[in-house]
């Protein structure tokens, strides 16, 4: 696991994306094909936007998979996580060779079937995540599932994290924050080659020392990536606030 701390989200946007880039490019390269999966929300921001403008990435030899969905939320709402992968990446790019959404509005149950069939075809090259502030990793809320082997299940979400995304500005009420989700699971998600974590925001700095800095636990979801043997943690001078020995 490695840290890299930037001035500002912006700055944090440019580091984050050059190894996702390369590492893309890289699995083309070897295998002539790149298996990714893509984080939604506020910290994805700036990463997303510089591997957008990038032009050296074929894309019709990238599979994208989709980190995780609320359940009954329909595309249409502003929140979806669709609709903001579609809004500021696949309308954005080339067509790729593949892109497989969560749908949360189908039977939850049956489209976690669907997508552990074609995950477990894919190994994955290069993920993007982001972590909560309480410390989740996708939706995985503490205490985690750390032991289960399914890549996509469902989960509940818990108050902090339902908070967190009416404060982003997601949703007009807490009532309208959807309580469930699918999400990929912790195992799923550590399986990837590369892993990019950007975690700007100053109110992520507790959840960024926690991650860091605690023993791993599923009370603490992140910090099971500090088990990760290419991890790579970009943060910025407010979300790294609380870290020590830096």
């Amino acid at each position: 696991m490695k840290i890299n701390i930037s001035e500002n989200p912006v700055e944090l946007g440019k580091a984050s994306a050059s190894p996702a880039i390369k590492g893309i490019k890289n699995a083309i390269a070897e295998n002539g094909q790149a298996n990714i999966i893509l984080a939604t929300g506020a910290s994805q921001f700036e990463t997303l936007k510089n591997i957008v403008l990038d032009q050296s990435i074929d894309w019709s030899k990238v599979v994208m998979f989709h980190l995780d969905e609320y359940i009954g939320l329909p595309e249409t709402e502003p929140a979806s996580f669709r609709k903001y992968l579609k809004e500021r990446f696949l309308n954005l790019v080339s067509a790729l060779k593949a892109s497989y959404l969560v749908n949360g509005d189908d039977d939850p149950v049956e489209e976690c079937k669907r997508l552990n069939e074609i995950i477990s075809n894919h190994p994955i090259d290069v993920a993007l995540v982001g972590i909560g502030e309480n410390g989740h990793l996708a939706f995985n809320d503490p205490p985690a599932d750390f032991d289960t082997e399914s890549p996509y299940i469902i989960v509940n979400l818990d108050e902090k994290c339902r908070l967190q995304q009416l404060n982003e500005g997601w949703f007009k009420s807490i009532e309208e924050v959807p309580k469930q989700a699918i999400s990929m699971s912790i195992k799923q998600i550590c399986k990837a080659k590369l892993i990019i974590c950007s975690v700007p925001d100053a109110r992520k700095a507790e959840a960024v020392k926690n991650s860091l800095e605690n023993q791993v636990s599923n009370k603490f979801p992140a910090t099971v990536l500090q088990t990760h043997p290419n991890c790579i943690f970009y943060l910025d001078k407010p979300s790294a606030a609380l870290l020590k020995n830096l």
